[in-house]
């Protein structure tokens, strides 16, 4: 099952999407609505309904205004508060490169309205968290991963940290301890979070080192180990995503290239699927999701309901005249059976 939210005229791109399953069997998908193709055009983030698994959707509506940001607000999360049954839904409020912020907002009627605005990002500066990246623990902490800089324009290089709230998303602060690199032009870029067996945490990280990079945490996201290379998970400078399966396995999404950074940003392709059965430590590389070189595919998000995954992703031809130009969102539905065999 494919749906393919377009570019239109005035909407060049759509991007950075997630989902999360209503109590009444209804499937919301919100995304980024760019008006121009850059990542700090002007955007607002925006949501359809589905009642029947994607087959057909409603008409989209504004969750979060672009008015509210001197750039654009993007880069959606969605959760399910455990302790409250509240719908979370986390956001980027970009004003500049030197003043980029986290904020969460809160439903308690199935996403109907949102209210209560919280900033999640305490600390200054430029805090990037991609879509789909927060996690709730079986404590009831939740965590919201970010890499850091003070000033994205005088600096890229950046660090890797959470923000974590143990009041289900009404206070937050940062962890004690952030993921740090000592090479490469970007440091820990887009970070996001597994949970492993026994209680630690996998940071997975985004390098311009020719692969996914990974970081642990034995305390909960307050500190982390130094990071070190995946292998088995070659990659562009490119985010990944990762799941737990049912079936105890690891699921990773990525752009495997062997020749890792050299392939850029427009190597992003293909977008492939690899599974761990030891926690991360090793990858085997299955089925690729989309296999295409003529387009380029990223920042997943990867949900499971039941015997379901979807997917959604950017799916942008690699023959456009210009860097996101002509950036389609993808929504996919495949059976869990396609990743446990």
């Amino acid at each position: 099952m494919l749906f393919d939210i377009k570019p239109t005229p005035g909407n060049p791109r759509n991007s950075e999407g997630d989902t999360i399953l209503l109590a009444d069997g209804r499937l919301l998908l919100a995304w980024t609505r760019f008006e121009g193709r850059e990542d700090h055009a002007r955007a607002e983030v925006r949501a359809v309904l589905s009642s029947d698994w994607g087959i057909t959707w409603g008409e989209p509506r504004v969750l979060v205004s672009p008015d509210e940001a001197q750039q654009n607000v993007m880069s959606v999360s969605l959760l399910r508060e455990r302790i409250t049954g509240e719908l979370l839904l986390f956001y980027l409020r970009k004003n500049s490169l030197a003043d980029l912020q986290v904020r969460v907002l809160r439903s308690s009627d199935e996403g109907a309205s949102w209210c209560c605005g919280r900033r999640v990002s305490t600390q200054e500066g430029y805090n990037v968290m991609n879509n789909a990246r927060v996690v709730q623990l079986e404590s009831g902490r939740l965590l919201a991963p970010v890499a850091h800089t003070r000033d994205y324009a005088q600096s890229s290089q950046q660090v890797a940290f959470c923000y974590l709230s143990d009041d289900g998303g009404w206070t937050w602060r940062p962890g004690r301890g952030a993921a740090r690199l000592g090479k490469g032009a970007t440091g820990c870029q887009e970070p996001g979070l597994v949970p492993l067996h026994g209680g630690p945490l996998l940071m997975y990280i985004r390098t311009d080192l020719d692969c996914v990079y990974a970081a642990l945490s034995g305390d909960d996201g307050e500190t982390w180990g130094e990071p070190a290379p995946l292998r088995d998970l070659p990659a562009p400078a490119a985010p990944a995503t990762m799941a737990r399966l049912p079936t105890g396995r690891l699921l990773a999404l990525y752009n495997h290239r062997p020749e890792g950074a050299r392939a850029g940003w427009e190597g992003r392709t293909p977008l492939a699927a690899a599974c761990s059965e030891d926690d991360g430590r090793t990858w085997r590389r299955l089925e690729d999701i989309e296999s295409s070189a003529d387009y380029a595919y990223g920042y997943t998000s990867i949900r499971l309901y039941g015997e379901r995954v979807v997917l959604t992703y950017y799916v942008w031809p690699r023959s456009a005249p210009a860097g996101f130009e002509q950036t389609t969102l993808r929504f996919r539905l495949l059976p869990l059976s396609r990743f446990t065999l």
